[in-house]
């Protein structure tokens, strides 16, 4: 940890801001992020640690056009096409997992206008996935095959470092597990080998600060419910 001065906050706090005020972005603006920061950006992610250093995650990067004719292809092939994913999505959300799940996405469509029983306007909102809200660059995860389930760990912990790198410079990012879904379109688009298997995709660029869907923000539940024995509980030490 860096020692406090008047002016220069601890590294500790410096974390805390950037994953308290990380968001999903969904709406980007079209400017392209410099080379030198995407370069930087992925520089960071790298720093990932993983299982017996493996560094299971392989990218593949579209920009600008790329990512517009790549956005145009998958959205055509989303409509018309069953889903196909590589890894198996979960079978079920139940209890707290289920209620997570209807809060996220109930204020979503809140922010942005639809209105519940409103099918066409959730149909319109599902479809920005396959834009990239607007994105201009479109980071595809994948991992060997071969590595299993906890490839896609590693694989998991790299796509949270990035999210956090990217806040850290300034840029909006997006998780999206919906690109993975017709991971068969991915494949064959991006020529990405077929014994990789497509974790996710991660949209980045500049966030649109005029989008009502970026004013949405989720809740974290209280860290007491998640880690059992935890201490300093009573004496409400934890952050």
């Amino acid at each position: 940890m860096t020692e406090p001065t008047d002016t220069a906050p601890t590294d500790d706090e410096v974390l805390a801001r950037l994953l308290r005020s990380r968001h999903s972005c969904r709406a980007f603006l079209s400017d392209p992020v410099p080379d030198e920061t995407v370069r930087l950006l992925f520089a960071l992610a790298q720093r990932t640690a993983s299982w017996c250093n493996s560094q299971a995650w392989q990218v593949r990067l579209t920009s600008g056009e790329e990512t517009a004719r790549f956005a145009k292809e998958l959205g055509e092939h989303a409509r018309t096409h069953p889903q196909a994913p590589d890894l198996e999505p979960p079978a079920a959300y139940e209890g707290d997992y289920l209620a997570r799940r209807r809060a996220a996405g109930f204020g979503l469509y809140n922010a942005v206008g639809v209105e519940r029983g409103d099918l066409a306007g959730r149909e319109r909102q599902t479809g920005e996935n396959f834009r990239f809200f607007g994105a201009p660059h479109v980071a595809v995860v994948s991992v060997p095959r071969s590595l299993g389930v906890y490839g896609a760990v590693d694989c998991g912990g790299y796509v949270s470092t990035l999210l956090t790198a990217a806040q850290s410079l300034g840029l909006g990012a997006i998780a999206q597990a919906a690109i993975a879904m017709y991971a068969d379109f991915v494949h064959a688009y991006l020529g990405i080998p077929e014994d990789r298997d497509i974790v996710c995709a991660v949209s980045f660029g500049y966030t649109d600060p005029t989008h009502p869907a970026n004013a949405f923000r989720t809740e974290r539940a209280p860290v007491d419910t998640v880690v059992a024995g935890l201490p300093g509980a009573a004496e409400g030490r934890t952050p």
